[in-house]
């Protein structure tokens, strides 16, 4: 079965005192009560390959895989530490992230999402970060 729908993507991300904002195209489909969402990231410089990302929303929970020049997973779950990992031709390690603020409000394949969480690297803090994501079907 291949139900996937043309989205466009806003994502901004708030860390210390940099905002960043991305506008993406993307493809969305629904498989049971999860909305998957994937696009691809731009590169960050001139001699890095693509990496592609999924966004896994569910009910409760929000899921970031990254396949490509990073690899990486994280996790996120109101109130709860989770474990991820993130992989790059320069470096390798262990996280997690302790999830302070999650809102998922889904409608079909539109929606929207916000959340904040602590980042840990190696047991120790590494930083606070503020994500609100936008979908929006793209209408041919």
């Amino acid at each position: 079965m291949n139900d996937r729908h043309r989205v466009s993507i806003r994502l901004q991300s708030l860390h210390e005192e940099e905002n960043t904002v991305q506008e993406l195209p993307g493809e969305a489909f629904i498989k049971g009560n999860v909305l998957y969402v994937r696009y691809i990231e731009p590169a960050a410089g001139p001699h890095q390959g693509e990496t592609r990302a999924m966004l896994k929303l569910s009910e409760d929970e929000l899921k970031l895989i990254r396949h490509g020049q990073v690899e990486s997973e994280q996790s996120f779950r109101l109130g709860q530490q989770l474990p991820g990992y993130y992989r790059s031709p320069f470096t390798s390690f262990q996280l997690s992230t302790h999830t302070r603020h999650l809102e998922l409000e889904l409608d079909g394949l539109s929606g929207r999402a916000a959340w904040a969480y602590d980042l840990y690297v190696f047991g120790e803090l590494s930083g606070h970060f503020s994500i609100s994501l936008t979908i929006r079907e793209a209408h041919e």
